[in-house]
């Protein structure tokens, strides 16, 4: 794995003895002691994970809420300072360059964080589209990011911090030290749990990390990762979500303002929502424990495919084996038995109401 990318922490994740993989050009932990007890450390106690390989983009000067506005599918300008949203990053055809989270520091400042193997083409992309308009600074390489993740997750940065976290509400974010660490402490997160990710120099990640681990904090990995967001049903890009694929079809239609404001590739959005999808992403359950990976075909039970997984994965809070699948429209509703193929053999599917476990 020598020409992998590592982040500020990968030194950590050695000395914990963490699992490395290969994910998207990255050496990142997969587990440290095993991905079903991180999953349920996060779902009953507190989790850290590294998030470093996340892009970060700045938008700066008088006009940044108007090029954000128009560079993304959610209402930056309406946003409150001190205020993110989840949004889309468009082409004009209505496909997902990417999903973002845009945070409105304040009028002549805006932050959007981008996926970890989007980020090049993302910020070229923004250059083209706003540069002439902004300047675009781009701070990946500065910036490290942990996510504090779980129902423990605000007790245990309480501690290290004299920021009223209680006074954070979800996707909400303030400036402050975080254990004499500058920070930008988001409420925000990918678990489907409370939390907070926090945004600080990268030369400072290993000292915060290590001091979170002693708090409490769980090391957790890629494993638990997916396993806690595919339980939420929260896209994971490249694979629910793509320049193929829109939000209208991927159940995303709702960070769409397409009513309110033009947004590069709203005419598309509007012309999708006019004519209507012919497929749905939705929330498969398997029978037994088999896992249903990216690309497994889903048959109708006379045999005719009528689409494929996008995510799969056993769900340790469900107690099953789930899976998001892209379906054509009318088999799409919920209760619809179908067969997933794995290895040429069928297993019995439902599709059920997402997401598939509760939050706390």
């Amino acid at each position: 794995m020598t020409d992998l990318k590592t982040t500020p922490l990968h030194a950590a994740h050695v000395a914990a003895g963490a699992r490395l993989v290969d994910f998207g050009g990255w050496e990142m932990p997969v587990q440290y002691e095993g991905a079903k007890a991180e999953h349920f450390a996060v779902r009953d106690g507190v989790g850290l994970f590294d998030v470093s390989h996340m892009g970060e983009v700045f938008l700066l000067g008088s006009e940044a809420l108007k090029a954000a506005d128009h560079l993304v599918t959610n209402r930056v300008a309406h946003l409150e300072d001190g205020q993110a949203c989840y949004a889309g990053l468009l082409n004009e055809k209505g496909g997902f360059i990417d999903d973002v989270v845009v945070y409105r520091i304040h009028s002549e400042r805006v932050m959007i964080c981008l996926n970890a193997s989007n980020a090049e083409k993302d910020i070229d992309w923004i250059r083209r589209q706003v540069g002439h308009r902004v300047d675009v600074v781009d701070r990946c390489e500065q910036t490290a990011q942990i996510a504090v993740q779980g129902p423990k997750a605000a007790q245990l940065l309480q501690t290290l911090t004299s920021i009223k976290l209680d006074d954070i509400p979800t996707y909400r974010f303030a400036l402050g030290d975080v254990a004499g660490v500058s920070a930008t402490l988001a409420r925000t997160g990918y678990t489907g749990e409370d939390g907070f990710e926090l945004y600080i120099p990268a030369e400072t990640a290993h000292g915060l990390w290590d001091q979170l681990v002693a708090g409490g904090g769980t090391p957790c990995g890629l494993g638990a990762r997916d396993s806690l967001r595919l339980e939420m049903k929260y896209a994971l890009y490249g694979n629910d979500i793509s320049e193929l694929t829109n939000p209208i079809e991927a159940g995303l239609g709702w960070i769409c303002k397409d009513k309110f404001k033009d947004f590069i590739g709203a005419d598309a959005i509007r012309r999708i929502r006019s004519e209507g999808v012919s497929r749905k992403l939705v929330g498969l359950t398997l029978e037994g424990r088999r896992i249903a990976r990216n690309g497994t075909p889903v048959h109708d039970l006379s045999g005719q495919k009528i689409g494929s997984v996008t995510s799969g994965a056993y769900a340790p809070s469900v107690g099953a084996s789930i899976a998001m699948a892209y379906l054509e429209t009318e088999s799409a509703n919920v209760g619809t038995e179908v067969h997933v193929i794995i290895r040429d053999k069928a297993h019995a599917a439902t599709v059920v109401k997402t997401p598939f476990h509760t939050k706390n």
